[in-house]
């Protein structure tokens, strides 16, 4: 009855938000998001513990504050999405301005492959749009099977409808679609600021001990593709700001393992600085933390906001998964 009720939930905002006009659904957002807010429900609990280690020096009502415009962008992201579909080819291309887009452009154009390293932040669909608008650029992605199936499907239809091909979570499979993609010149955009699986690379965070994904840093090793972080972030515009950073490099020495693990704090580095900059924008309502995940369930903690369920790929090695 819930997996139901979820999907037809979401059914009813990709049939109706869609049609409502944007400044309606703009403002229906931010009335949803405010009420949820003020609930302090576990989710806007567990991104205030978050925005807390963001912020230290925020006080009891800067991290109220900023808690609440982090609801206000998390809802700017569903709306958005809902709406999405229905956005003309000019509405996208002029929706994203994105600094240092060069580095993805040049990339492409050496033909080596990129993989695009991204954290929960801002709308990541609408910047994938923006790739297949704009720069006329496919690219595959990994999406987490979700409950009921037909959510997932919704899910899966929605993205492919914006022109990214979507591989399903399943183990050495999508590790090996991916690192082929890459070969051939292609682009993979991937999630990678919460592991999903046991087996992630242990990172520091804001300070503190966590662990990401190792997917992106290992495909980049693997096939020799450039490994570009990219952080995305919204003002008080329509449009979404973003930024790519400087590729993260395979260093010349060490195991595989060792390089990885190199690569994977260097991406979490690009991420804290974009975070640090935008902290409302980044939508984790999730524990991240070992500190955190070592508490067991007690706790503010994130539920399971289909937010934090995206991307993950496993290594043709067994137990590597990484989101």
């Amino acid at each position: 009855m819930k997996d139901r009720l979820t999907d037809a939930l979401y059914g009813l905002g990709w049939s109706t938000v869609k049609k409502l006009p944007e400044p309606v659904a703009v403002r229906l957002g931010q009335r949803i998001a405010d009420q949820a807010w003020k609930r302090r429900g576990k989710g806007v609990r567990r991104l205030e513990a978050n925005l807390a280690r963001v912020v230290p020096e925020a006080s009891p009502r800067r991290l109220a504050e900023l808690s609440r415009a982090g609801m206000r962008s998390y809802m700017r992201y569903w709306m958005e999405s809902f709406r999405l579909p229905t956005w003309s080819a000019e509405r996208i291309r002029g929706g994203v301005e994105i600094k240092d887009a060069h580095y993805l452009v040049d990339g492409l154009a050496s033909d080596r492959g990129v993989v695009l390293a991204l954290p929960h932040m801002g709308n990541y669909d609408l910047a994938g749009a923006w790739v297949t608008t704009k720069l006329e650029v496919p690219f595959t992605t990994v999406a987490e099977r979700l409950k009921p199936e037909s959510l997932y499907d919704r899910f899966v239809a929605y993205r492919e409808g914006l022109g990214m091909e979507v591989l399903p979570h399943e183990g050495g499979a999508a590790f090996g679609t991916l690192a082929r993609r890459l070969r051939a010149g292609g682009l993979v955009c991937l999630v990678a600021d919460r592991d999903l699986s046991a087996s992630g690379v242990e990172v520091s965070f804001f300070g503190e001990t966590a662990k990401m994904p190792a997917g992106p840093a290992r495909l980049a090793a693997q096939t020799g593709a450039l490994l570009l972080p990219v952080t995305l972030w919204y003002d008080e515009s329509p449009v979404m700001r973003g930024r790519v950073y400087p590729p993260v490099e395979v260093p010349e020495s060490g195991t595989r393992e060792e390089q990885t693990a190199v690569m994977a704090q260097q991406v979490a580095d690009a991420f804290a600085e974009g975070i640090a900059e935008h902290p409302e924008d980044w939508h984790m309502l999730q524990r991240l933390w070992l500190a955190d995940l070592d508490r067991g369930p007690g706790g503010p903690d994130g539920g399971s906001g289909l937010r934090n369920q995206d991307s993950g790929v496993r290594d043709q090695s067994p137990g590597r998964e990484t989101t």
